[in-house]
């Protein structure tokens, strides 16, 4: 017979930060290998599925550009990301035995009070640097500014509605599990957090398809300073802000502004500005989230309860 904790318990005999929350009492080194691939497996099959099931609804030559202010191709990317949110979840159901809101935080849930204060602060930081950034991009490119793209409504409903659930689901995957994955594989706590940032970012940049080499660097910083915020809050909501915001404001101005002004990728010849200009945003973002500390009071250790065996104690030998 085993003796199995009651409801309730925490998994943890001592307070563990975010990422290395998959080493619970039932830590083992394949959880996560097998939960990487149930995530491979399972997001392909459900991409796919969703894919083919907007091919069918005729949206197969918008595919072909993959023109992303269009509402109909947008709608259907968000909806091909967002399927990796149940697929994390299932990671850590089937693989891990744990609960699904150790995916968001160390308390086990999405904190939602954190979620206004870091938009305002992603809003003055990012949102301004963005604004920048494409005003850089119009005088550099001398690209005319042709106006809202057609259905600019229907855009705009599209962002609102899926574009922040996108972002979750690529900080779900990228900063959470995969995160916590290699964090957990590494036996220094620190270590293993810098290997993850570097990692995932790298992957996450990739994963993009940048066009240059300064697109790449970008995408890179953003991922380093999603999982900057991630360390230094306890969880992923700072981060999926941060996203959120992001990818807000550049589908926002695309569409407003017409299709030939810059907002997704380094405008040519302005590539080391550009960047410096974004890792500046970025960075001043981690700053302010990092100084808010003290008055939000985010979690960044588990609740624990230490259900190891006491040492035994033994009789002293006699003389």
């Amino acid at each position: 017979m085993r003796w199995v904790p009651p409801p309730g318990t925490p998994p943890h005999d001592e307070p563990r930060p975010y990422l290395r929350v998959m080493r619970s009492r039932t830590w083992a080194w394949w959880r996560a290998l097998v939960g990487l691939l149930l995530v491979l497996v399972v997001y392909t099959v459900a991409a796919t599925a969703i894919v083919l099931a907007g091919v069918l609804l005729g949206l197969d030559p918008a595919l072909d550009t993959l023109d992303l202010v269009d509402p109909a191709v947008l709608l259907l990317t968000n909806l091909t990301l967002i399927a990796a949110i149940p697929v994390v979840w299932l990671a850590w159901v089937a693989a891990h035995g744990m609960g699904i809101g150790w995916s968001s935080s160390v308390l086990g849930r999405l904190r939602w009070r954190l979620f206004r204060p870091y938009a305002l602060l992603a809003l003055v930081t990012l949102g301004v640097g963005i604004g920048v950034s494409v005003l850089l991009g119009m005088l550099v490119d001398d690209q005319p500014i042709t106006g809202p793209v057609e259905s600019f409504g229907w855009l705009l409903l599209v962002v609102v509605l899926t574009t922040p659930l996108q972002s979750a689901a690529e900080e779900y995957l990228f900063r959470g599990y995969l995160s916590q994955a290699i964090a957990g594989w590494i036996r220094a706590p620190r270590a293993g957090a810098v290997v993850a940032a570097v990692t995932t970012a790298a992957l996450f940049s990739a994963a993009h398809a940048p066009g240059d080499v300064w697109t790449f660097l970008d995408r890179f910083a953003f991922g380093l300073a999603a999982s900057a915020v991630v360390v230094l809050t306890g969880g992923l909501e700072a981060a999926i802000v941060l996203h959120a915001v992001n990818n807000v404001i550049v589908f926002v101005l695309a569409g407003a502004l017409g299709e030939g002004v810059a907002t997704e990728e380094v405008p040519q010849g302005a590539g080391v500005l550009f960047v410096l200009l974004s890792v500046l945003a970025m960075g001043a973002y981690v700053v302010v989230v990092a100084r808010s500390g003290r008055r939000l009071r985010p979690d960044r250790a588990t609740p624990a309860h230490d259900l190891r065996a006491p040492p035994v104690a033994l009789p002293a030998a006699r003389p």
